[in-house]
């Protein structure tokens, strides 16, 4: 499976802007630039887009586990957070954290914490990124 997103940039960096369009449509010219990236002006930007997909795919992930395991969950939420900080060579994505609010009616805590470990670890962006990854998990 290939999933493909375009990205068109027109300009100068901070002075530039671009447009990202996805396979699937969600994405359709979708501003991004530098001010959508660091001063807070409506569109989208990279970091964004990573927390995101880092979320999405640990839900996914989790509910999955949690089947196998003989659960069904009521809910999962994740908040996913992605750190851009500057480094020597420019920038760097340092950190993604996840933070989960769970409701799994019949789970205990041990079996809950190792299946959202597991879901973490093994959810196909976190192998993807090769930056720390945290979980905070809550169940209830």
């Amino acid at each position: 499976m290939v999933k493909t997103a375009k990205a068109v940039w027109r300009g100068a960096g901070k002075d530039g802007e671009g447009r990202l369009t996805s396979q699937s449509g969600v994405l359709d010219n979708t501003a991004y630039s530098f001010k959508t990236r660091f001063e807070g002006e409506k569109g989208t930007n990279p970091e964004e887009l990573i927390a995101a997909a880092h979320a999405g795919c640990f839900a996914m992930a989790l509910a999955f586990g949690l089947a196998g395991a003989g659960f069904t969950p009521t809910s999962l939420e994740v908040d996913g957070a992605v750190t851009l900080e500057k480094d020597t060579e420019g920038f760097k994505v340092s950190k993604s954290a996840l933070k989960l609010k769970a409701e799994v009616p019949g789970i205990d805590q041990a079996t809950f914490d190792e299946l959202a470990r597991a879901a973490k670890e093994g959810c196909p962006i976190s192998k993807l990124l090769r930056a720390e990854v945290t979980l905070e998990a809550t169940l209830g």
